[in-house]
């Protein structure tokens, strides 16, 4: 395939308006939207923003790459447009970005698509292609330049092959000599006289579309020129390609991973390493090449978790760290509180109709409660925590630790205290062990870390956690309990308020997570904080679904499309609905729906109302005790956002 069957001329923009970032991404979108390539341009905008969140894809060089992969794609695209004035684009070298493509890739994109969009990012790499580019004037003439390029690309692809295959039969034939020919997927042959370093490399970033293969063939060429044998794998949308030996591993002087997700690491154990994000593989190959040969790198230690990762726990600040492993445990258990409390609902519909004694009710409570899903909440908490601190060694003595505060009733608080210490202990146990014979390295991990490691997270959690965090727990039912109308409302509006500030970040984890430790605790039956988080949460899409409908001439005709689907989050208890509407206007959405949510949440508190389910929305309401009051809640807050994001949003501009 050619890359200009995905750049169609009729996207292309050859005289760019926009002066910003994000003005620039927008003008790309309209280009797509107005092509009928993409079918929801709010929620394309979203996964641009959250690439260009985890690192900017101004690559530098005058470039810039946004991209997503994502369902709001109807065909493969890249928009190709270039800018007279350029635009601040955040890049990494700090420079105006003059030439853009926005790469629009749907979920299913196929080998072939994903194949010419690795061929496209390839070429970006050459400094003369991009000068030739900024001279064309218009699209004709760009996909006239681009088919020549891969036509040259490809026929120079074809030719190394041809050699290749030349030199295999003089190999057959007892002929073999030495060859500088170079394949794409063969290590590079160091010319003569020149140094016989080797390094091997991985790229890989999160779309897997772009900066993955521009950071390979940047390290590639670089290599070329310093004489330096190399072998990159790339981490890409097809999965792992070029996947380096194990012999290539062992001969290699350094490992350069140049990369924005995690690739398998194991198999580097004791080499030196290099951790660099995916752009540094694009514009510091020449730097990376040279650390890796020379062996400057820390060496990478895999005991299960070794020294490199306990160093990297120790870096970073506190509160950073500790956020992390705390959103590690709960993501990790969030399955478990979804599909189990899910069926605890529908036993609960079930009990209602047909009394405890039915079959059905049994199952499901078994399943979904305290001996099934509900039964590992906090070990898996614990566990989880663990695991982001010390890594595999930490998270069987994290898990037990949480199941030991599970049965001493210091609950989600104690489980949460088990995470962390199991995690710490281990991070401990490998100084303490460090000096050690090299004899020995390979019981760590087996023996040592998992052996010593429980019995030291078991015996505090025994005489020490358990009975303090039990203490605690105890008198914050009690208290929760006791609570008086004022202070529970007010307890409600605080938690209904934090589900609306970050919609799925640290306030509404933290909210969730106080309801859910509530809930547990007190045997699945005090869903009182469930009822103030499950209304602030469902209020944020439903105030945007009714504020598309109601007030339609604010918003645009493919925002009021989105705003029909957060009628169907927002009874889901889906807050993320709103994220996108809240990106776009952050300070009018986020103030709209925070006061809303926490409206909702001190209702629920004001007229004392129990949902006994930890998730569910609509779905479960049946189960509260006042079923009525509970929506009426949720409609109430719904309202007041809706009218206050309708009434401050500016009117769109008419053109």
């Amino acid at each position: 395939m050619k890359i200009t069957d995905l750049m169609i001329q009729e996207t292309m923009i050859m005289d760019l308006k926009a002066v910003t970032k994000e003005a620039a991404i927008d003008e790309l979108i309209a280009s797509l939207a107005a092509s009928g390539r993409i079918n929801d341009p709010v929620l394309f905008k979203e996964m641009i923003l959250k690439r260009e969140a985890e690192s900017s894809t101004g690559i530098g060089g005058g470039i810039a790459m946004p991209h997503a992969k994502t369902k709001a794609v109807n065909e493969p695209t890249v928009v190709f447009a270039k800018s007279r004035e350029g635009v601040d684009f955040e890049a990494l070298d700090g420079e105006a970005a003059y030439v853009f493509f926005m790469i629009a890739a749907p979920e299913g994109a196929g080998n072939t698509h994903l194949r010419t969009l690795a061929a496209l990012s390839r070429l970006l790499i050459d400094a003369e292609f991009i000068g030739q580019l900024m001279n064309t004037k218009t699209p004709g003439e760009v996909t006239a330049l681009f088919d020549s390029k891969q036509a040259v690309e490809e026929a120079a692809k074809a030719e190394k092959e041809a050699a290749k295959r030349r030199e295999a039969a003089k190999k057959e034939s007892g002929k073999a000599q030495e060859s500088d020919v170079t394949s794409e997927s063969a290590p590079m042959k160091v010319p003569d006289g020149t140094s016989d370093a080797f390094v091997v490399a991985v790229t890989a970033c999160p779309t897997g579309i772009a900066h993955t293969f521009m950071a390979e063939d940047a390290l590639k060429k670089k290599a070329q020129e310093m004489g330096v044998e190399i072998r990159v794998e790339t981490n890409g949308s097809e999965g792992a390609q070029n996947v380096l030996t194990e012999e290539e591993i062992r001969r290699a002087a350094g490992v350069i991973i140049a990369a924005d997700k995690n690739v398998e690491m194991a198999r580097f154990n004791g080499k030196p390493v290099l951790q660099r994000p995916v752009s540094d593989g694009i514009r510091k190959s020449e730097e990376l090449i040279r650390k890796a040969m020379s062996g400057d790198a820390p060496i990478y230690r895999n005991e299960g978790g070794g020294e490199s990762q306990a160093k990297d726990a120790e870096k970073g600040s506190i509160g950073t760290k500790v956020y992390k492993d705390l959103m590690n445990g709960i993501s990790h258990m969030l399955p478990f509180v979804v599909g189990g409390g899910i069926l605890l609902a529908i036993s609960f519909l079930i009990e209602q109709l047909a009394g405890d004694k039915h079959p059905l009710f049994q199952l499901l409570q078994t399943i979904g409660g305290g001996d099934g899903a509900f039964h590992f909440l906090i070990p898996v908490l614990a566990g989880f925590i663990a695991l982001s601190i010390g890594d595999r060694p930490a998270l069987m003595p994290g898990m037990v630790g949480g199941l030991m505060a599970l049965n001493s009733n210091s609950g989600f608080l104690g489980g949460l205290a088990a995470g962390f210490l199991a995690g710490y202990v281990v991070i401990l146990l490998r100084k303490v062990f460090a000096g050690l014979p090299k004899a020995l390295d390979g019981l760590k991990p087996i023996l040592l870390y998992p052996v010593v490691g429980l019995l030291v997270t078991g015996t505090i959690m025994f005489y020490l956690f358990d009975p303090f965090f039990s203490w605690i727990n105890l008198g914050l039912i009690d208290i929760l309990n006791n609570l008086g109308t004022g202070n529970a409302v007010i307890l409600g509006l605080i938690l209904g308020g934090m589900m609306s500030i970050d919609m799925g970040g640290p306030f509404n984890k933290a909210a969730y997570a106080f309801a859910i430790g509530v809930f547990t605790s007190s045997g699945n039956t005090n869903g009182a904080m469930m009822a103030a988080v499950m209304a602030g949460g469902m209020v944020p899409p439903l105030a945007i679904a009714l504020a598309t409908t109601f007030f339609k001439h604010k918003f645009t005709e493919q925002e009021r499309k989105s705003g029909v689907t957060n009628y169907v989050m927002g009874l889901s208890f889906i807050t993320e609905g709103a994220i996108p509407f809240a990106a776009a206007d952050p300070l009018r959405v986020l103030t709209s729906c925070i006061l809303g949510s926490a409206v909702a949440g001190g209702l629920t508190q004001l007229w004392s109302i129990n949902v006994p389910a930890p998730h569910g929305g609509i779905f479960v309401a049946a189960l509260a005790n006042h079923a009525l009051l509970f929506l009426l809640a949720v409609l109430i807050g719904a309202v007041i956002s809706g009218l206050l994001l309708g009434l401050w949003k500016k009117p769109l501009e008419r053109k």
